[in-house]
């Protein structure tokens, strides 16, 4: 009971709680990233924290449910689940804004950010209480709205201080049109795909040697696993599955022109084209993304289209976005919060005083009445300056 008592304290493994000055400082990130998805045209939503399950876990988002805590309403007896994810959601209110017919063709951008809450930690953040950022553009499959979402993932970054990213990208429909022209099951098609994103070639290779394939197709499966580097891969590619599939050699031109569109943007941003690359691969319908910083081993952010996630609700629309998490940002850029110095009142019932603080706090300076009664210094309570009297009006003097 009294080791209970002591360490009543602690928070659960994976679940953290930001503080002084580094909450302020992730506060301003927020804003700043929220402004920057402002000037790009997206809409702030702000989703509920708790819905019904069968609303949460939906279209896409069936791939959540084991990161999903559930529960049950109290006033309708209905399970309800704490969001893992939303993303989900944002396709949500899409659907919801676009109820009206006549507004079907609308193109939307919709961006959030807020708590997510994991039964367990995994992908981009260890943290089971990861705070999401991200944008999302419904109503367009055009390749534009692809590079434009990357664009912003990329000044996402940026804006966090993060300038030396790189960016991997992948497109599942050409381990799916790989998949399609065979009788592989669901378990088979599983085992390849986790080995391809391993990229254990060896074992890549037993596999392949057990099922029944041709060897063209075998090799077909293994080179996908060895074209990953710059825009020349897709040139390879283009040798290795010349012949194939209309959906596959769509894909490679896909991929391609969303580099060359990127490039013209950030010309100094490293772009990796990995054919192999299929985060996301359960729910994604096209091309797949990822942000890496040199020396991390986990992607930073990720993003990808995923088309016809609103069906569910009632419109099937295109879909494309990114998320990050903001937490995770902030820790990466290196650039630790500091409570900003104030200006110490004393606290005495003066109606000049008073408008002076009240006039100080309005231009957005930190005013702290004095509590202490002059037993604590300005320096204990982070002021540099002082308001004193001088001549009948009060004034801020240097400390």
């Amino acid at each position: 009971m009294v080791d209970i008592m002591k360490n009543r304290w602690l928070l659960p493994d994976g679940v953290q709680e930001t503080l002084p000055p580094d909450a302020q400082a992730v506060e301003s990130l927020r804003r700043k990233i929220l402004q920057t998805y402002h000037s790009w045209g997206y809409d702030l939503v702000m989703p509920a924290m708790i819905e019904y399950m069968d609303s949460l876990l939906t279209g896409t988002a069936h791939s959540l449910d084991l990161k999903t805590f559930a529960l049950v309403d109290q006033l309708s007896g209905k399970q309800m689940g704490v969001r893992s994810d939303m993303t989900p959601q944002a396709a949500r209110i899409d659907a919801h804004l676009l109820a009206d017919s006549n507004r079907k063709q609308r193109i939307t951008r919709l961006c959030y950010c807020g708590h997510l809450l994991h039964a367990q930690g995994e992908g981009i953040t260890s943290s089971r209480t990861p705070l999401q950022i991200g944008a999302e553009i419904f109503g367009n499959d055009s390749i534009a709205a692809d590079v434009e979402v990357v664009s912003l993932m990329i000044a996402t970054l940026h804006a966090s201080g993060l300038d030396s990213v790189s960016i991997d990208i992948g497109h599942v429909g050409i381990f799916r049109s790989l998949v399609k022209n065979t009788s592989l099951n669901s378990e088979q098609e599983n085992r390849l795909f986790d080995m391809l994103q391993r990229k254990s070639i060896p074992e890549l290779q037993a596999y392949l040697a057990e099922l029944s394939l041709s060897d063209e197709m075998r090799e077909h499966f293994c080179q996908l696993a060895l074209l990953n580097g710059d825009l020349s891969v897709i040139d390879e590619a283009r040798r290795v599955y010349a012949g194939y599939s209309d959906e596959l050699l769509k894909s490679l031109d896909h991929i391609e022109s969303v580099v060359v569109g990127i490039r013209s943007r950030y010309p100094d941003t490293l772009i990796h084209c990995d054919l192999s690359e299929l985060r996301g691969y359960s729910y994604h319908t096209g091309l797949v993304f990822s942000a890496f910083l040199p020396g991390q081993g986990k992607e930073i952010a990720r993003g990808g289209r995923y088309d016809d996630v609103g069906e569910v609700f009632g419109n099937a629309r295109p879909a494309t976005g990114f998320s990050a998490d903001l937490l995770s940002l902030y820790q990466l850029s290196n650039q630790p919060g500091e409570i900003e110095a104030g200006v110490l009142a004393p606290d005495i019932n003066d109606p000049a005083l008073e408008s002076m603080i009240q006039t100080l706090r309005a231009q957005n300076v930190r005013v702290i009445v004095d509590l202490s009664a002059g037993v604590c210094s300005p320096q204990e309570q982070n002021c540099d300056r002082v308001l004193t009297r001088s001549k009948q009006a009060w004034v801020v003097q240097q400390v």
